[in-house]
């Protein structure tokens, strides 16, 4: 199945930092500024909500990589603005270009990859993997 997508297509989406998107609620430290694993969430939702609405009905992306640096400390109540780019289209694997910043600094860089998947399929085979 041909896909219309093309390096370039880019979705930038913003987020306030809340008690519940800290490390010491994630449990990856001890500190209240913004937990690396919830900046690599909204770096994930980004890339896939930049590439979704132009995928066929039953389909969806899943990440499958991700190589991140995580630059500087935001602490609550400070927004971040994260940036998903589209830049390599291999079939069905996709690479993005991912940034965040908060109202200071750049905070976060890296790459990430991610599959096209036909929907149906991928969770029959996955309640399949779970049903042995």
């Amino acid at each position: 199945m041909e896909f219309n997508l093309t390096p370039g297509m880019m979705l930038e989406e913003e987020y306030i930092v809340t008690e519940a998107d800290t490390a010491i609620h994630f449990g990856s430290g001890q500190v209240t500024v913004l937990a690396t694993p919830k900046m690599i969430a909204w770096m994930e939702g980004a890339s896939l909500n930049a590439v979704l609405p132009s995928l066929p009905k039953g389909y969806d992306t899943v990440g499958t990589s991700i190589q991140v640096s995580h630059l500087a400390a935001t602490p609550v109540g400070m927004k971040v603005r994260v940036v998903a780019e589209l830049i390599e289209v291999k079939g069905k694997l996709l690479t993005f270009k991912v940034k965040a910043y908060d109202e200071i600094d750049k905070i976060g860089e890296g790459i990430h990859g991610r599959a096209i998947v036909e929907l149906d399929k991928f969770l029959r085979r996955t309640n399949e993997k779970g049903n042995k």
